[in-house]
């Protein structure tokens, strides 16, 4: 990327959701800012494609299902065993399910709270006493849904609102054993999981005209948000949540006219 200033050389850091999107914008960055990389998702080969031309020695890819609670916390001890210590966790994994509420299936919220709240949940759990031995951080990638309501997206919407409020409440938690917890908001970033909408030039114009710079974000407009934030210039923010939006979050919901 070539877009960071940060040192992170000598630092463990953990990334979920890291072989694709954000997640991976997220990886580049860290590990162009010398850290130690470990990614994890559910299909090992994006993982290693994320990984692919780095030093062996700073990174590993490391497959799991975070919903599960004991793999989860198998994974945070894979990195600490490899590496020694854990210094900062990005949790990034997320899904998206949008469309009516009396449409939406109850396996479909199950597996949308699943990817974007439990195992939060867990990777928390799991990660948090290592931080604090370390005097690390975590930053979790939420959303500009997260702060207020969507039409058609409300199952979502609750998914971002609910790790706003866990993460500012461990923030709170943690704060006294040198543990810092921050959130990132991005808009509507493209990504594979969004391109189809990026590439309808309506649908594109609607996203447009809502965003103050008059273009969607893209993952390496995230990724030094959350580079910062995990960063030592960020050591007095805990608790926030930083709209990367392009001002989108700015507007009061009243029509461009």
């Amino acid at each position: 990327m070539g877009t960071t200033t940060h040192d992170f050389t000598g630092s463990v850091v953990l990334v979920t959701g890291g072989g694709s999107g954000i997640g991976l914008a997220v990886v580049r960055a860290f590990l162009d800012a010398g850290a130690t990389v470990a990614v994890t998702g559910r299909r090992r080969e994006r993982l290693e494609q994320a990984l692919a031309g780095q030093p062996a020695e700073r990174t590993a890819a490391l497959p799991a299902d975070l919903s599960d609670p004991a793999q989860v916390r198998g994974l945070v001890q894979d990195v600490v065993d490899r590496f020694g210590r854990l210094d900062v966790v990005v949790s990034n994994a997320a899904a998206y399910e949008s469309g009516p509420l009396l449409e939406l299936a109850d396996d479909a919220w199950e597996a949308l709270r699943a990817t974007n709240v439990d195992a939060l949940f867990h990777l928390a759990k799991a990660a948090l006493p290592h931080l604090a031995r370390s005097g690390g951080n975590l930053v979790a990638v939420s959303s500009v849904s997260g702060v207020r309501g969507d039409w058609g997206q409300s199952a979502y919407n609750a998914t971002k609102h609910a790790i706003n409020g866990f993460v500012r409440s461990l923030a709170l938690d943690w704060g006294a054993q040198g543990v810092r917890l921050n959130l990132v908001a991005p808009a509507f970033t493209v990504t594979d999981l969004t391109r189809a909408v990026a590439e309808d030039a309506q649908a594109l114009a609607a996203v447009r005209d809502r965003t103050a710079l008059g273009r969607p974000g893209e993952p390496d407009d995230v990724a030094p948000a959350v580079l910062w934030l995990a960063s030592d210039a960020a050591r007095y923010v805990t608790g926030a949540v930083l709209a990367v939006d392009g001002g989108t979050s700015a507007s009061t919901g009243q029509p461009h006219l």
